[in-house]
Protein backbone atom coordinates (compact mmCIF):
# COMPACT_ATOMS: atom_id res chain seq x y z
CA UNK A 1 0.00 0.00 0.00
CA UNK A 2 0.92 3.86 -1.14
CA UNK A 3 0.82 6.03 1.54
CA UNK A 4 3.25 8.93 0.55
CA UNK A 5 2.08 11.85 -1.78
CA UNK A 6 1.44 10.89 -5.20
CA UNK A 7 3.34 14.04 -7.16
CA UNK A 8 2.41 12.71 -10.84
CA UNK A 9 -1.50 12.69 -10.02
CA UNK A 10 -1.34 16.14 -7.56
CA UNK A 11 1.15 18.53 -6.59
CA UNK A 12 1.95 18.93 -3.78
CA UNK A 13 0.95 22.67 -3.32
CA UNK A 14 -2.60 21.18 -3.71
CA UNK A 15 -2.73 18.94 -0.52
CA UNK A 16 -2.09 15.28 -0.11
CA UNK A 17 -2.90 12.25 -2.03
CA UNK A 18 -2.53 8.39 -0.65
CA UNK A 19 -3.15 5.18 -2.20
CA UNK A 20 -5.06 2.37 -0.82
CA UNK A 21 -4.85 -1.31 -1.35
CA UNK A 22 -8.43 -2.52 -1.15
CA UNK A 23 -7.19 -6.04 -0.16
CA UNK A 24 -5.11 -4.96 3.01
CA UNK A 25 -6.28 -5.57 6.58
CA UNK A 26 -8.60 -3.58 8.35
CA UNK A 27 -6.25 -2.59 11.06
CA UNK A 28 -3.77 -1.33 8.47
CA UNK A 29 -6.40 0.78 6.57
CA UNK A 30 -7.27 2.37 9.80
CA UNK A 31 -3.57 2.77 10.58
CA UNK A 32 -3.26 4.15 6.81
CA UNK A 33 -6.56 6.34 7.37
CA UNK A 34 -4.84 7.33 10.67
CA UNK A 35 -1.84 8.88 9.54
CA UNK A 36 -3.43 10.81 6.57
CA UNK A 37 -5.73 12.56 9.25
CA UNK A 38 -3.00 13.68 11.27
CA UNK A 39 -0.32 14.92 8.08
CA UNK A 40 -3.86 16.94 7.17
CA UNK A 41 -4.68 17.96 10.47
CA UNK A 42 -1.25 20.15 10.63
CA UNK A 43 -1.63 21.88 7.60
CA UNK A 44 -2.51 25.47 7.53
CA UNK A 45 -2.88 26.43 4.34
CA UNK A 46 -6.17 25.25 2.21
CA UNK A 47 -5.82 21.85 0.41
CA UNK A 48 -7.61 18.93 -0.59
CA UNK A 49 -6.80 15.35 0.50
CA UNK A 50 -7.40 12.52 -1.88
CA UNK A 51 -7.88 8.96 -1.11
CA UNK A 52 -7.29 6.47 -4.36
CA UNK A 53 -8.42 2.90 -3.72
CA UNK A 54 -7.42 0.71 -6.21
CA UNK A 55 -8.73 -2.64 -6.59
CA UNK A 56 -6.98 -6.15 -5.55
CA UNK A 57 -7.62 -9.03 -7.16
CA UNK A 58 -7.01 -10.82 -3.99
CA UNK A 59 -9.85 -8.64 -1.79
CA UNK A 60 -11.96 -10.89 -0.31
CA UNK A 61 -15.63 -10.25 -0.89
CA UNK A 62 -15.91 -11.07 3.03
CA UNK A 63 -15.55 -8.01 5.35
CA UNK A 64 -13.98 -6.78 7.42
CA UNK A 65 -12.35 -10.38 8.22
CA UNK A 66 -10.67 -11.75 11.03
CA UNK A 67 -10.81 -8.66 13.29
CA UNK A 68 -11.83 -7.84 16.90
CA UNK A 69 -14.83 -5.17 18.03
CA UNK A 70 -11.87 -3.08 18.85
CA UNK A 71 -10.24 -2.77 15.55
CA UNK A 72 -13.50 -2.49 14.04
CA UNK A 73 -14.66 0.56 16.30
CA UNK A 74 -10.84 2.42 15.69
CA UNK A 75 -11.88 1.74 11.76
CA UNK A 76 -14.96 3.59 12.31
CA UNK A 77 -13.19 6.35 14.28
CA UNK A 78 -10.81 6.81 11.67
CA UNK A 79 -13.88 6.91 9.29
CA UNK A 80 -15.34 9.76 11.64
CA UNK A 81 -12.44 11.56 11.71
CA UNK A 82 -11.79 12.03 7.93
CA UNK A 83 -15.27 13.18 7.95
CA UNK A 84 -14.45 15.67 10.39
CA UNK A 85 -11.18 17.29 8.43
CA UNK A 86 -11.44 20.81 8.07
CA UNK A 87 -10.08 20.09 4.54
CA UNK A 88 -12.27 18.79 1.71
CA UNK A 89 -11.74 14.82 0.84
CA UNK A 90 -11.81 13.26 -2.62
CA UNK A 91 -12.22 9.68 -2.66
CA UNK A 92 -11.09 7.78 -6.12
CA UNK A 93 -12.61 4.23 -7.10
CA UNK A 94 -11.97 2.30 -9.92
CA UNK A 95 -12.03 -1.23 -10.92
CA UNK A 96 -14.21 -4.14 -8.58
CA UNK A 97 -14.17 -3.19 -5.01
CA UNK A 98 -15.27 -4.02 -1.32
CA UNK A 99 -16.49 -3.52 1.77
CA UNK A 100 -13.86 -0.65 2.87
CA UNK A 101 -14.49 1.18 -0.20
CA UNK A 102 -18.36 1.69 0.35
CA UNK A 103 -17.56 3.08 3.93
CA UNK A 104 -14.85 5.59 2.54
CA UNK A 105 -17.05 6.53 -0.18
CA UNK A 106 -20.08 7.75 1.81
CA UNK A 107 -17.75 9.26 4.02
CA UNK A 108 -16.03 11.12 1.53
CA UNK A 109 -16.76 15.23 0.44
CA UNK A 110 -16.77 14.09 -3.54
CA UNK A 111 -15.99 10.71 -5.30
CA UNK A 112 -14.63 10.20 -8.47
CA UNK A 113 -14.93 6.57 -10.14
CA UNK A 114 -13.63 4.88 -13.33
CA UNK A 115 -15.87 3.36 -15.91
CA UNK A 116 -15.04 -0.41 -14.62
CA UNK A 117 -16.03 0.30 -11.09
CA UNK A 118 -18.07 -2.03 -9.39
CA UNK A 119 -19.26 -2.20 -5.67
CA UNK A 120 -18.78 -5.73 -3.88
CA UNK A 121 -21.38 -5.12 -0.59
CA UNK A 122 -19.83 -6.83 2.24
CA UNK A 123 -21.57 -10.41 2.83
CA UNK A 124 -20.36 -13.05 5.30
CA UNK A 125 -22.42 -16.28 4.76
CA UNK A 126 -25.25 -14.47 3.26
CA UNK A 127 -25.22 -11.63 6.36
CA UNK A 128 -24.97 -7.95 4.92
CA UNK A 129 -21.98 -6.43 7.63
CA UNK A 130 -24.11 -4.62 10.29
CA UNK A 131 -21.54 -1.51 10.66
CA UNK A 132 -22.04 2.31 9.92
CA UNK A 133 -22.31 1.72 5.83
CA UNK A 134 -26.14 1.42 7.08
CA UNK A 135 -26.42 4.32 8.53
CA UNK A 136 -24.56 6.49 6.22
CA UNK A 137 -26.26 4.84 3.35
CA UNK A 138 -29.69 5.74 4.90
CA UNK A 139 -28.60 9.23 5.68
CA UNK A 140 -26.55 9.48 2.09
CA UNK A 141 -29.74 7.85 -0.19
CA UNK A 142 -32.92 7.28 1.73
CA UNK A 143 -34.71 4.50 3.23
CA UNK A 144 -36.21 3.05 0.31
CA UNK A 145 -33.27 2.53 -1.79
CA UNK A 146 -31.02 1.72 1.13
CA UNK A 147 -33.05 -1.12 1.69
CA UNK A 148 -33.28 -2.17 -1.75
CA UNK A 149 -29.50 -2.45 -1.90
CA UNK A 150 -29.19 -3.59 1.62
CA UNK A 151 -31.74 -6.78 1.50
CA UNK A 152 -31.89 -7.75 -2.18
CA UNK A 153 -28.67 -6.39 -3.90
CA UNK A 154 -24.91 -8.07 -4.12
CA UNK A 155 -23.43 -5.46 -5.52
CA UNK A 156 -23.73 -1.84 -6.91
CA UNK A 157 -23.21 -1.30 -10.36
CA UNK A 158 -21.50 1.94 -11.80
CA UNK A 159 -24.98 3.42 -13.34
CA UNK A 160 -26.55 2.76 -9.84
CA UNK A 161 -24.03 4.33 -8.11
CA UNK A 162 -24.61 6.90 -10.19
CA UNK A 163 -27.85 7.34 -10.14
CA UNK A 164 -27.90 7.04 -6.07
CA UNK A 165 -25.48 10.10 -5.48
CA UNK A 166 -22.68 7.21 -4.39
CA UNK A 167 -20.48 8.38 -6.62
CA UNK A 168 -20.59 12.21 -8.03
CA UNK A 169 -17.89 11.70 -11.35
CA UNK A 170 -17.27 9.37 -13.68
CA UNK A 171 -14.04 9.33 -15.66
CA UNK A 172 -11.61 7.42 -17.77
CA UNK A 173 -8.51 10.08 -17.21
CA UNK A 174 -8.61 9.61 -13.22
CA UNK A 175 -5.40 11.28 -12.91
CA UNK A 176 -6.70 14.45 -14.91
CA UNK A 177 -10.26 14.07 -13.47
CA UNK A 178 -8.13 14.45 -9.42
CA UNK A 179 -6.14 17.18 -10.64
CA UNK A 180 -9.17 19.57 -11.96
CA UNK A 181 -11.39 18.34 -8.80
CA UNK A 182 -8.53 19.19 -6.28
CA UNK A 183 -8.36 22.94 -7.83
CA UNK A 184 -11.79 23.38 -7.94
CA UNK A 185 -12.66 21.75 -4.57
CA UNK A 186 -9.94 23.28 -2.97
CA UNK A 187 -10.89 26.37 -3.15
CA UNK A 188 -14.08 25.48 -0.90
CA UNK A 189 -11.05 24.22 1.90
CA UNK A 190 -10.90 26.04 4.72
CA UNK A 191 -11.96 26.08 8.01
CA UNK A 192 -15.18 26.63 7.37
CA UNK A 193 -15.43 23.09 6.13
CA UNK A 194 -16.51 21.54 8.97
CA UNK A 195 -19.72 23.49 10.13
CA UNK A 196 -20.74 23.01 6.21
CA UNK A 197 -20.92 19.49 6.91
CA UNK A 198 -22.41 19.96 10.09
CA UNK A 199 -25.30 21.99 8.68
CA UNK A 200 -26.09 19.63 5.90
CA UNK A 201 -26.50 17.01 9.10
CA UNK A 202 -28.72 18.75 10.73
CA UNK A 203 -30.84 19.49 7.35
CA UNK A 204 -30.83 15.36 7.02
CA UNK A 205 -31.61 14.61 10.29
CA UNK A 206 -32.70 17.25 13.22
CA UNK A 207 -36.19 18.81 13.58
CA UNK A 208 -36.25 22.34 12.18
CA UNK A 209 -36.83 23.46 16.11
CA UNK A 210 -33.55 21.59 17.07
CA UNK A 211 -31.47 22.53 13.88
CA UNK A 212 -32.41 26.42 14.10
CA UNK A 213 -30.02 26.98 17.14
CA UNK A 214 -26.98 25.79 15.13
CA UNK A 215 -28.05 27.21 11.60
CA UNK A 216 -28.39 30.47 13.66
CA UNK A 217 -25.19 30.35 15.04
CA UNK A 218 -23.50 29.70 11.24
CA UNK A 219 -25.23 32.91 10.28
CA UNK A 220 -24.01 34.62 13.19
CA UNK A 221 -20.62 33.89 12.90
CA UNK A 222 -20.60 34.80 8.95
CA UNK A 223 -21.86 37.53 9.38
CA UNK A 224 -19.39 38.53 11.79
CA UNK A 225 -16.41 37.53 9.14
CA UNK A 226 -18.24 39.96 6.63
CA UNK A 227 -18.16 42.65 8.81
CA UNK A 228 -14.24 41.82 9.88
CA UNK A 229 -13.92 41.75 6.21
CA UNK A 230 -15.11 44.90 4.97
CA UNK A 231 -13.80 47.60 2.90
CA UNK A 232 -12.08 48.82 6.14
CA UNK A 233 -10.64 45.46 6.69
CA UNK A 234 -7.00 44.41 5.26
CA UNK A 235 -8.08 41.81 4.38
CA UNK A 236 -10.29 43.18 1.68
CA UNK A 237 -7.13 45.02 -0.10
CA UNK A 238 -6.38 41.55 -0.90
Amino acid sequence: MRTGPDRTALPEELGILVRLDGGSPLPTLTAALDAVCEQAGGLRERAVVVLWFTPSPLQPREWPGAVSIQEVKRWERALRRLERLDHVNIAVVEGTCGGPVLDLLLAADYRIAGPDLRLLLPVNEGHFWPGMTLYRLVQHIGLARARRIVLWDSAVELHDATDLGIVDQVSEELTEAVHTAAVLRGRLSDRETRIRRRLLEEAASAEYDDALGVHLAACDRELRRLSDSGPEHPEAAR
